[in-house]
């Protein structure tokens, strides 16, 4: 999963997939959600995320992974 978040925009984008999207699907104002061709979910776009979220703080809880790159 990567998580990246574009200041200029003030958009957030959680990637959980690196397979390409096919569909795209608004569930809220500025929330969207993108499905492969098989119709599972590879990535969700938040636009004005400083707005809907707190951008400030990330926890992380039993989460069983490596933790590979941290970058601010």
């Amino acid at each position: 999963m990567k998580i990246n978040y574009y200041p200029d925009t003030d958009s957030l984008y959680i990637e959980f997939s690196e397979k390409e999207s096919s569909e795209s699907i608004e569930i809220s104002e500025g929330v969207v959600l993108d499905y492969d061709e098989t119709g599972a979910l590879v990535g969700m776009d938040i636009d004005n995320a400083r707005k809907k979220i707190n951008l400030k703080e990330l926890i992380l809880n039993k989460l069983p992974l490596d933790i590979q790159k941290l970058s601010a």
